[in-house]
C-alpha cells in the first residue's frame, strides 16, 4: 500500500502498537505518494472522479504501491459503498453474498466499488462472474493484481476494464516515506548516510517495506547507537539487491548477457552472467535465457548448442547452488564461442507468417493418409512415393498446399555446421528439379 501521509500523532497505547505502515496510511488521494500519474491533480483517478463517472478498473503494479489504499479513498472521495474480498480466501458462495449486498444496496439508491485484491487468482469462470454485475452496474469493479492482466485475466473482463498501472516507489517517493516516519516518530533513524540508501535499496520499490525495515531498526537500536551498512545488513537480515529482479536493472543486464554472446564475447558474456548470479537472480530463469540464445542465435550452426545449455540445466539441478553454476558458465561460454546463425529463427518467422496468410490450405492430396474407402475414393494418398524406395532416398514431390507453390524460408549460412546442410539442400533441389522436368 502506499503508506505515504503522515497520519496524526495517536497517544494511546492500542494505537502506537500499530504498524508504522498503517499510521501513515495516506487519508485523500492527494495524500498518496508515488502515484501521481493517477492520483495526481492531473491523473486519470483525479479526473475520474471530477466527471462523476467511475467505471471498473484493474490496478496493476507490484506490492507496497498503495493499489489497496487507493481504492479505499477513490470510494470515499466517489461517495460509493466499498466491499473488499480477497480471491485467495473468497470462493462463488462469498461473489455470490457480496453481489446480492450490492444489489441490496443499489436499490436504495447506493453503488458499491468492490475491490478483489490477487483477481488473478480467480478461474475462468469466477472471472465470468462479475461480468452481469459489471455490465448493469450493479457493482464498479477494482481489481488488483501484480500479475500481467493480458496474460492473467479474462478477455472479455478486461474489455469492460481500465487497467491502470501502479509503478514501484523510487528512491525519493521512498525517502520521503521515510522522513514523514520520523515525523511520525518524533526522532531520527539511526542510520548512517550510506545505511539509509542501502535500507531504501533493499525495500526494493515497496512502500510498506520501506516502513517495516524503518521499524526493525528503530526496535534495534540502543540509546545513541547508530548503524552503518553492515550493521543494518545484520540488524535486518536483509541485503540490499544489486538489481531489482522485477525492474528495469534485471532486463538491462540480461539483454547485456544475451547480447555479449551473441556478438560472440564470451568474457563480456561471463561478467554479465556474473552479475545476475551475484544479484540474486533465479538460476533456472538464467538457464531458459542460455536456452533461448542456443537456438535464436546458433541454431543449426552448432547443434550441440542446444545439447550443452540442456545438460547445463540438469547439472545444475543435480549440484545445485553454487557449484551448479558453473555448468551454466560453461554453457555460456560455449555459445558465445560458437558460430552463429539465426537462420532457423528467421525461417520460423517466415513460416509462421504463411501459416497464418494460408492456414485454410489443405496439404496436397498425394501426401494424406487414406484410413477409410471413401477417403481412398477421393484420391487421398494417390501418386504418393516412398522417398526410402526412391534413388538416393530422395522423391523430390511438392509437399506444400498446390495454391500455394513451393516456397523457401530456410538459408543457411556458409558457417558452422550450417555449411553441411547447405550441401544438402542444394543437392536435393539439384535433384528436385531433375526429376520434377522428366
Amino acid at each position: 500500500m502506499s503508506n505515504d501521509l503522515f497520519a496524526p500523532r495517536v497517544p494511546d497505547e492500542v494505537a502506537s502498537r500499530r504498524p508504522l505502515a498503517d499510521r501513515l496510511r495516506p487519508k485523500t488521494l492527494g495524500e498518496v505518494t508515488g502515484q501521481e500519474h493517477l492520483t495526481g491533480e492531473d491523473g486519470v483517478l483525479r479526473r475520474m472522479i471530477e466527471s462523476g463517472s467511475l467505471g471498473s478498473m484493474i490496478f496493476w503494479g507490484p506490492p507496497g504501491t498503495g493499489k489497496t489504499t487507493v481504492a479505499r479513498l477513490l470510494s470515499g472521495e466517489a461517495g460509493l459503498a466499498f466491499e473488499q474480498i480477497s480471491a485467495i480466501f473468497s470462493g462463488v458462495a462469498d461473489l455470490k453474498k457480496v453481489f446480492e449486498t450490492a444489489r441490496l444496496r443499489r436499490m436504495d439508491g447506493r453503488q458499491t466499488l468492490l475491490f478483489v485484491d490477487e483477481i488473478h487468482r480467480f478461474n475462468r469462470a469466477q472471472q465470468d462472474s462479475f461480468l452481469p454485475v459489471m455490465e448493469d452496474g450493479t457493482v464498479i469493479l477494482v481489481g488488483a493484481t501484480t500479475e500481467n492482466p493480458s496474460f492473467e485475466l479474462n478477455a472479455a473482463l478486461l474489455s469492460r476494464a481500465r487497467v491502470l498501472t501502479f509503478k514501484s516507489h523510487d528512491e525519493e517517493s521512498l525517502e520521503e516515506l521515510l522522513k514523514r516516519a520520523e515525523t511520525i516518530e518524533q526522532r531520527p533513524l539511526p542510520l548512517t548516510e550510506d545505511a539509509r540508501a542501502s535500507l531504501i535499496r533493499m525495500a526494493d520499490g515497496d512502500g510498506r517495506a520501506v516502513l517495516t525495515l524503518a521499524e526493525e531498526v528503530w526496535r534495534a537500536a540502543r540509546e545513541g547507537e547508530t548503524f552503518d551498512t553492515e550493521g543494518l545488513t545484520r540488524i535486518v537480515q536483509r541485503r540490499a539487491p544489486v538489481y531489482d529482479k522485477a525492474q528495469d536493472g534485471h532486463y538491462n543486464l540480461i539483454s547485456a548477457l544475451h547480447k555479449s554472446v551473441r556478438g560472440s564475447d564470451p568474457d563480456a558474456a561471463l561478467y554479465y552472467l556474473a552479475r545476475m548470479f551475484d544479484a540474486g537472480e533465479d538460476p533456472l530463469y538464467l538457464g531458459r535465457r542460455l536456452v533461448r540464445m542456443a537456438v535464436e542465435d546458433i541454431g543449426l550452426a552448432d547443434p550441440q548448442a542446444l545439447v550443452i545449455c540442456n545438460a547445463a540445466k540438469d547439472a545444475y539441478d543435480y549440484l545445485g547452488s553454487p557449484e551448479g553454476e558453473l555448468a551454466f558458465a560453461q554453457a555460456c561460454v560455449y555459445l558465445a564461442t560458437a558460430p552463429k546463425s539465426n537462420a532457423v529463427y528467421t525461417a520460423f518467422k517466415a513460416a509462421t507468417v504463411a501459416a497464418k496468410q494460408n492456414g485454410s490450405l489443405l496439404p496436397p492430396k498425394h501426401i494424406l493418409n487414406a484410413p477409410t474407402k471413401l477417403m481412398k475414393g477421393e484420391g487421398y494418398g494417390d501418386g504418393y512415393r516412398y522417398d526410402h524406395d526412391e534413388p538416393d532416398a530422395f522423391s523430390g514431390q511438392d509437399y506444400f498446399p498446390e495454391k500455394m507453390g513451393r516456397q523457401t524460408f530456410y538459408d543457411p549460412p556458409e558457417r558452422g555446421f550450417e555449411r553441411e546442410i547447405r550441401k544438402r539442400l542444394d543437392w536435393w533441389a539439384k535433384l528436385r528439379k531433375e526429376r520434377n522436368t522428366r
